[in-house]
């Protein structure tokens, strides 16, 4: 076997070998079975640890890892069907009184999370390649978070409070109108919109939403039952003109943003809509839910970034929501809420129902990360990876896709595409695929009927800036592929 020898076909190794020792003999130890199977120490451990789970061996740290005592034959875990022995039609009726299939809201958020085959390059995905995210920091700031006392006690149900310090320090700096008591800590920044929609907004009532917008955002907001209502974007954020039309249309009471390098459009709002975002909404009686995914995101040579709306708001109009999670790990799944007054206890209230409180070992690893001095290096050399996969894509499509790039200033880590009136984004991002790059359609990302084609196309989950700029030329000759 190589290096790329799956876990499944090592622990089947394995397992038979292991009929062959008898009770409490010792297996070899694990650099043994690394040289002798041609594996990684990781491949190994994760072997193992299969059959510990399955009883077939018992392993005692400091010591090695033994055949189980009792040892019974025990057939491999398998994710296939065994076979169905009952009628379940009868769900298709229990399930038709519900507002609607699940699985068609949660389609776009299953695409955008989908890991395409090794052949395919990923121009899809919002989670950075692996190769820019801090694997060793977190491992070590795991560990010490291991070590602190009380690591695996209950934590407070808002969070642990020097963490949330933490995030409101960052969010309004020293002295500004965020404190630690208008932070909760939620588990990342899906987590945090869905509890957001639920406590804000009743069941069957409007949401205003940038158009375009994430797709996620849409299936957070017709999952909780609402209404998603679009106000297009340009250039310099949320058209603020009509935004005040449609309050006083639909009468609604809140307003989902992502005012930093807004996805997918990449745009930033404006400095004069800024301040016209927070008059309108106070005037409409309506929250801002600020979703702030991108802050972590800014590229080595962008401009100084605006503050946070919520750094701005002293009347609680601004419902702001962090996340480490894309700066840091997908599995690093933490962020915070902000809020003042009687959103707070709401927004509370609704995070304790749901989920009780995020892992206090989590939390105690975040604290230990963002301390680290090496956490702010890693942003900046995340800053320039991003900036030089920009820069390759943004030459890319000028060479191989000249107009397809609106005017929307590149930011964060997606560039949206509009293709010439008559494309179908969606057979286009199919013929990508099968042309070896995975993008995504742009319908999804609108409420309605979206107004033009556009593909979305993501350059953080590119393993290079020359992998970003193969994917483009494969995405040109999947644009030039006949149509039949």
């Amino acid at each position: 076997m190589n290096e790329r020898s799956s876990v499944a076909e090592l622990a089947d190794i394995l397992r038979r070998d292991v009929e062959r020792y008898p009770e409490g003999r010792k297996l070899p130890a694990s650099r043994a079975l690394t040289e002798r199977h041609q594996v990684s120490p990781v491949t190994v451990s994760r072997a193992i640890a299969v059959l510990v789970a399955e009883g077939l061996v018992v392993s005692r740290p400091g010591a090695g890892v033994f055949r189980a005592a009792a040892f019974a034959a025990a057939p491999a875990v398998s994710a296939a069907p065994t076979g169905r022995t009952g009628d379940l039609s009868w769900q298709e009726i229990a399930l038709s009184a519900d507002s609607g299939p699940r699985d068609l809201l949660a389609a776009p958020v299953f695409a955008t999370l989908r890991v395409p085959p090794p052949d395919v390059i990923d121009l899809n995905s919002g989670y950075p390649h692996a190769s820019l995210l801090p694997e060793r920091l977190l491992a070590a700031a795991l560990a010490r978070a291991g070590r602190r006392p009380g690591a695996w006690d209950r934590p407070p149900t808002d969070g642990l409070t020097e963490l949330r310090g933490w995030f409101a320090r960052d969010i309004g700096g020293h002295g500004g109108p965020v404190g630690a008591g208008d932070v909760l800590i939620t588990s990342g920044g899906q987590n945090g919109l869905t509890v957001a929609m639920r406590a804000l907004a009743a069941p069957g009532s409007p949401v205003l939403v940038e158009s375009p917008t994430y797709a996620g955002i849409l299936a957070v907001v017709r999952a909780a039952g609402l209404r998603p209502v679009p106000v297009p974007v340009d250039a310099d954020g949320v058209r603020t003109d009509l935004l005040a039309d449609a309050f006083a249309a639909t009468r609604a009471r809140v307003f989902l943003c992502q005012p930093l390098f807004q996805n997918p459009t990449g745009a930033v709002l404006s400095p004069e809509r800024r301040s016209e975002v927070l008059r309108i909404a106070r005037a409409a009686g309506a929250f801002v839910v600020e979703d702030d995914f991108a802050r972590l995101l800014v590229h080595a040579d962008a401009p100084a970034l605006p503050r946070p709306l919520a750094a701005d708001d002293r009347d609680g109009v601004v419902v702001h929501l962090r996340s480490l999670t894309k700066a840091a790990s997908p599995n690093l799944r933490v962020g915070a809420l902000t809020a003042r007054g009687p959103a707070l206890a709401r927004l509370r209230a609704t995070q304790v129902v749901d989920s009780f409180f995020v892992p206090r070992p989590l939390q105690e690893a975040t604290l230990e990360l963002v301390a680290d001095p090496a956490w702010a290096r890693h942003l900046r050399t995340l800053g320039a990876e991003l900036r030089d996969r920009r820069t390759a894509a943004v030459a890319a499509l000028h060479r191989e896709l000249p107009g397809v790039l609106g005017p929307h200033r590149p930011g964060g880590y997606h560039l949206w595409l509009r293709f010439p009136d008559g494309a179908d984004d969606t057979a286009l991002a199919a013929a990508a695929l099968r042309a070896g790059v995975q993008v995504s359609p742009g319908r999804p990302y609108h409420p309605a009927e979206p107004p033009a084609p556009h593909l979305r196309l993501s350059y953080a989950a590119a393993e290079s800036p020359a992998q970003v700029a193969e994917g483009i030329h494969r995405l040109r000759l999947a644009y030039e592929e006949p149509t039949g």
